[in-house]
């Protein structure tokens, strides 16, 4: 991505200066960035605002951010702070350098059982935390699972998530299950998608 000639034009805040751009969806792009007073490698997450209050997802948002805050973990990409302007909201968090686990797959096929295992283990600790935690992530998918310098599995994008407590309208029912359907199409289990 082309970035504009104008140098304050990639400054966020003041406090960060974007650089490439690591993805995109619907009402996001996550660029690479560093901390201008450390040089500290991050990824900022930039949301339009009115994309978001448009499609009637700034409750979602609200619970995004909910979530990461409430989640520290070794094996979570880390919410480092949330900031907002008139038009953008900007979540820094933690910078994995080992891109998706699914693009190492792409080019591996398949990892030697010892990498699998801990692999793993660093996913299973992670959600168990996050369960403990009342939070439900609702989409792990390779796309959604980093890796950081050392190699090891962080779990990230937490947009879709619910809470335990209910909070962003997502409630458990009387069953202790959540009912909405959801999650990307490829990777959602067939018992979700009988009706």
């Amino acid at each position: 991505m082309a970035m504009k000639k104008n140098q304050d034009s990639q400054l966020v805040m003041g406090r960060y200066r974007l650089g490439q751009l690591l993805g995109s969806g619907n009402f996001a792009k996550v660029y690479k960035a560093h901390k201008v007073a450390t040089g500290e490698a991050v990824a900022v997450k930039v949301l339009d605002k009115d994309a978001v209050h448009r499609s009637g997802m700034a409750e979602k948002v609200k619970t995004e951010v909910d979530v990461m805050r409430r989640v520290r973990h070794p094996n979570v990409v880390r919410l480092h702070e949330m900031m907002a302007t008139r038009s953008k909201i900007y979540f820094v968090m933690e910078y994995a350098s080992g891109g998706e686990l699914f693009a190492r797959l792409a080019q591996s096929t398949r990892f030697p059982e010892p990498v699998a295992r801990r692999y793993f283990q660093q996913l299973m600790t992670a959600v168990e935390f996050c369960h403990s935690r009342g939070v439900y992530h609702r989409d792990l998918k390779p796309e959604n699972l980093l890796l950081d310098a050392r190699g090891d599995l962080k779990v990230s994008d937490f947009g879709l998530s619910a809470l335990q407590d209910g909070r962003g309208g997502r409630q458990l029912r009387g069953d202790g299950l959540l009912h909405t359907a959801c999650g990307t199409p490829a990777y959602v289990a067939p018992e979700v998608t009988r009706t």
